[in-house]
């Protein structure tokens, strides 16, 4: 489907083009950067929970761990040295994401995938032959800052080379691949866990090599975005990708916007000092928002510590990292869901739904466990109740996979300007590494601390963001990145922060008013 552009109700332009083989083929590859942070959210989980992994470097928690059901199930897992080394990662992938930003303005978006790549697979060689803590931490740290880089550019990537009308499909791309990462990992943990020798994290972690050459060699293989070749100074390449992108000559108006775009970029000289101007505060309210709720969901409870939380509820080896399978296995299907909706139901629908439902599952597991264990954390779960809090989990994880999973990523990287774009998204992966941080760090500690009331507490945090997107976020889907000032502009309570001298893209397009 070629031709013009079309207004669609929000008084932007929707530009129609084909989903032509080449655009699909570049998202695909470009998507295959979070599988780098898939698999590592998966497979550090799982190498926690295998006793061999701890018998070698975290022994204190190893002894914890086999300690008679008596003991307090809340804190047999806690310790700062086992936080440490699955948080470390992210801490690295906040401070790399801000220099991130910078390589990918001038260079372009695939120098930084390339750049994360690669350090990501050195990661996963030090942490394949590590020997001791030291060479653990620091294998991790090089895995986040392979991270910081991908998380970076990929979503970027993929915002502007869609078409508008499926810029959701195609950018979901990122999150399908990070759950593919995951369950892969989830997979692999359950393979090498059968390993007797006691070797089998080695595998585990080693293996994160194979997503970080995808990615580098895929990297290597992608043409650049064309409002990365206008940013950058060459118009005719850019106007020659865009016509193969879109799979049709009448490209004029989206060009001509992505050329005023850059031309107003190039006035910016400082993208860091102006993105805090009063215009921008609707994208850097929710570039801080968006990433900062996404984590405050609990969704690492589940996607980090899952094997150690169904142990923790008093189930084997083997059928904790099953468990963590099976959710691994809920988590990629229903991001499928996000895949095919999000152009047409929009993404405000998906927020909020997904935010109910995780809700109710939220309250309903703290329940649960509460009824188990009490406040004292002694007892057990029985096999009934064991499968019906799976089940809660699975419902959970389906709820946040198909909204604040994939939407978590795509509406932060398609609400910003041109001239401050890098920036903006290095802030939304620095504001969700660093909760990630909190998060990651801090879970084992409030787990013994807050006991069940910890599902409680990010139940609370569920209802707030869920409030906040229906009160603050206006609708997105359909709408060119290049027009997005335009809905900002029309919303109830962001259109005060934008005067009508800062709109300089779409004035062909009679805007509507609030």
């Amino acid at each position: 489907m070629a031709g013009g552009p079309i207004v669609n109700p929000t008084g932007t332009k929707v530009y129609n083009g084909k989903m032509t083989l080449h655009v699909f083929i570049t998202c695909i590859v470009a998507a295959t950067g979070g599988l780098i942070f898939g698999y590592d959210i998966g497979i550090s989980g799982g190498v926690t929970s295998m006793d061999s992994f701890l018998k070698k470097f975290f022994h204190k928690v190893y002894i914890q761990e086999k300690a008679d059901q008596s003991v307090n199930q809340y804190c047999k897992f806690d310790s700062p040295l086992l936080q440490t080394f699955t948080s470390s990662l992210y801490l690295a992938a906040l401070v790399s994401s801000l220099f991130a930003s910078t390589v990918t303005r001038k260079f372009g978006r695939k120098v930084s995938m390339l750049g994360g790549g690669t350090t990501f697979l050195l990661g996963a060689i030090v942490n394949g032959f590590a020997r001791d803590i030291a060479m653990l931490i620091i294998g991790r740290i090089l895995l986040g800052v392979g991270v910081g880089f991908a998380n970076q550019s990929v979503p970027l990537y993929l915002s502007e080379m869609a078409p508008a009308h499926l810029r959701g499909m195609l950018n979901v791309g990122f999150q399908l691949m990070i759950t593919i990462g995951i369950l892969a990992a989830n997979a692999i943990n359950y393979g090498t866990s059968q390993i007797k020798a006691g070797w089998g994290w080695r595998i585990s972690l080693g293996l994160a090599a194979v997503p970080a050459i995808i990615i580098s060699l895929g990297s290597l293989l992608l043409p650049d975005t064309p409002s990365s070749l206008i940013e950058r100074g060459h118009p005719a390449k850019a106007r020659s990708m865009l016509k193969k992108v879109r799979g049709t000559d009448d490209i004029e108006d989206e060009y001509n916007d992505i050329v005023a775009a850059s031309e107003e970029s190039k006035l910016v000289e400082h993208p860091w000092a102006n993105i805090f101007k009063r215009k921008y505060r609707p994208q850097l309210t929710m570039a801080f928002a968006i990433p900062f709720f996404q984590q405050f969901s609990g969704i690492n409870i589940i996607m980090f510590y899952a094997p150690v939380l169904f142990k923790t509820m008093g189930l084997g080896d083997d059928a904790s990292l099953m468990s963590s399978l099976i959710t691994g296995f809920v988590n990629a299907v229903s991001t499928l869901v996000s895949t095919f909706t999000v152009d047409r139901v929009g993404r405000r629908a998906l927020f909020l739904e997904g935010g109910i439902q995780m809700f109710v599952c939220q309250v309903l597991i703290g329940g649960l466990i509460y009824k188990e264990f009490g406040v004292t954390g002694t007892g057990t779960f029985s096999k009934s109740y064991a499968t019906v809090v799976l089940i809660l989990v699975c419902t959970y994880v389906a709820g946040f996979a198909w909204s604040w999973g994939p939407l978590g990523w795509l509406v932060p990287s398609e609400i910003f300007s041109l001239e401050i774009r890098s920036a903006g998204q290095s802030i939304t992966v620095a504001v969700n590494m660093f909760f990630t941080f909190v998060i990651g760090q801090a879970f084992l500690t409030m787990l013994c601390k807050l006991k069940f009331g910890l599902f409680f507490f990010f139940a609370g945090w569920v209802s707030i963001m869920t409030l906040f997107i229906y009160f603050f976020l206006p609708e997105t889907k359909n709408v060119p990145i290049e027009e997005m000032i335009l809905v900002w502009k029309k919303h109830w309570f962001w259109g005060k922060y934008i005067s009508d001298e800062d709109i300089h893209i779409g004035k062909n397009v009679e805007m509507g008013r609030p």
